[in-house]
């Protein structure tokens, strides 16, 4: 299949596979609080959090794999992509190691990491679900390398697959063991049994398909320094924006305890499968805006502000659906759907984190752009300070409004540094036409007034009494939304492009 396909499929397939893995953890999150309790939720939520901070050195690698193998492949150097790819197998083997030893390190002292507030019983089954958290961890660290390698090998078909397939497997085979009266440490055991199976399936299309070599002979010391440098930024950045989207959970696991830390979980759930609308698209264009970068032509800015266009108001028109909805529809969703009546507040805390996060979703295609022209020092000095000042700002807000101050100390961040810092620093530094990027974005805010007046009489008006009531006007809200950006919001390109995939739609059926 040519590249032009695999990211047309590719896709096709990501929000194929998001649409599917929402289905799922909208049906299956609900079942998985009220089988586990909002205490138990709450545990498992808080561990995971804290163990997710030893993945973040996989996830600076592999933001840059891409990176340095386009240079090697523009230049046809076959054995320096073997090397390359023995270099970074190396790296990636010692993180696992360190994140493993550095996990139960860390999981000998629970009250320590996770509070006094949590009890003798939470302290002991915490302990053994960090165990189990970092085997997983370290396993996922060679799988991320893994697909990197595909990512950059533009196989998208295959790579979202795998996704769908795992990410369907896990509530399928965790739900009949919690209905049973197992506890969220089956759910870890399940977790990781699913990361080795997926391990060793793209190590086979690795190896088989792609007949990708590792070479361990010869290794350039100077290019381990600069993908050395090159990666501490990315590192750094990862670590603030793992902060800011973690702390909050840790903060109030120490000042208010479980069932405050389960309520934002499911606040910070919403916004998850929300921020995966965003990379759905951005993800399959990471190789083609280092295929840019890596050409360093005279209209590379150009190329790159026409890229990122492009992709922002592809994001806008999907993300301005689902969050214009959410504020509509969220609140009965979330206590009547998705939980229950006490978890109220996850709905504000699901706003502030969603709304103030549309400015840096929809630029999303722009942290690659930084990593690609190697100009992300900035943004990892300014997320440094931004984590700083979120912690500063949430631990009062934390203590005086609960979920919902620890959610507002979050946003106003993102909006001081994403909306204002960064977009400084990416017309001034990287060169990028963001005057031009947000007049072109606001051209489809007229597309929006519509389904907005709607939604607006729905709040205010509508009594939601039963579910075919609330799914009646959903379907009612958005086919206004999707007829009034065809007619307001959308440009031709975009019509043309929807016109083709209803037209092979109609062919096949």
């Amino acid at each position: 299949m040519d590249k032009s396909k695999q990211l047309k499929l590719g896709v096709v397939l990501s929000y194929l596979s998001m649409g599917i893995n929402i289905v799922v953890q909208l049906v299956y999150t609900p079942l998985m609080l009220r089988l586990l309790g909002q205490s138990e939720y709450g545990l498992y939520t808080l561990v995971a959090s804290i163990v997710s901070y030893l993945s973040l050195f996989s996830l600076s690698f592999t933001a840059s794999y891409t990176r340095f193998y386009t240079k090697y492949k523009e230049k046809k150097d076959r054995e320096g992509e073997e090397r390359l790819n023995g270099m970074f197998l190396t790296i990636f083997l010692v993180m696992a190691v360190l994140a493993l030893v550095c996990g139960m390190v860390l999981a000998q002292f629970p009250k320590q990491v996770f509070g006094s507030r949590l009890t003798i019983n939470e302290l002991d089954r915490a302990q053994v679900l960090m165990r189990i958290l970092v085997v997983n961890i370290a396993l996922t660290f060679l799988t991320g390398l893994l697909e990197s390698i595909i990512t950059a090998h533009e196989c998208f078909v295959f790579q979202r697959i795998v996704v769908l397939v795992s990410a369907m497997m896990n509530p399928f085979i965790c739900l009949p063991f919690l209905l049973m009266g197992h506890t969220s440490i089956t759910i870890v055991v399940v977790t990781t049994i699913i990361s080795v199976a997926k391990l060793v399936v793209d190590a086979g299309y690795c190896l088989r398909r792609l007949h990708i070599r590792f070479r361990f002979d010869g290794f350039d010391v100077s290019l381990l320094k600069e993908i050395a440098n090159f990666n501490f930024f990315i590192l750094l950045s990862l670590l603030v924006d793992q902060v800011n989207w973690s702390v909050d959970k840790f903060i109030l696991g120490h000042v208010s305890g479980t069932k405050a830390v389960a309520v934002y979980g499911v606040g910070a759930q919403i916004n998850a499968l929300f921020q995966l609308f965003a990379t759905a698209i951005s993800s399959v264009f990471v190789p083609r805006v280092n295929q840019i970068a890596a050409q360093n032509r005279a209209d590379t800015n150009v190329r790159l502000t026409t890229l990122l266009t492009k992709v922002g108001r592809m994001q806008c028109l999907v993300l301005f659906l689902f969050s214009s909805g959410l504020v509509v529809f969220g609140r009965y969703f979330i206590t009547n759907i998705y939980s229950t009546p006490e978890y109220a507040q996850a709905y504000p805390v699901a706003l502030l984190l969603i709304v103030p996060g549309l400015i840096s979703l929809i630029q999303n295609l722009g942290v690659e752009i930084q990593r690609a022209v190697n100009k992300h020092r900035f943004m990892a000095i300014v997320y440094s300070v931004m984590a700083v000042g979120n912690v500063i700002i949430s631990i009062p807000l934390a203590m005086w409004m609960g979920p919902v101050g620890s959610a507002l100390g979050t946003a106003i961040s993102l909006v001081l540094v994403n909306g204002l810092a960064m977009n400084i620093y990416y017309k001034k530094k990287i060169g990028l036409d963001i005057p031009s990027f947000w007049k072109s974005i606001l051209s489809l805010m007229k597309g929006v007034i519509p389904p907005a007046i709607l939604g607006a009489v729905i709040m205010k008006m509508v009594t939601f009494d039963r579910l075919v009531v609330y799914f009646g006007w959903i379907l009612l809200y958005t086919v206004v939304y999707c007829a009034s950006m065809w007619l307001l919001g959308m440009n031709a390109d975009e019509k043309s492009l929807v016109k083709r995939i209803l037209s092979k739609l109609k062919r096949k059926a």
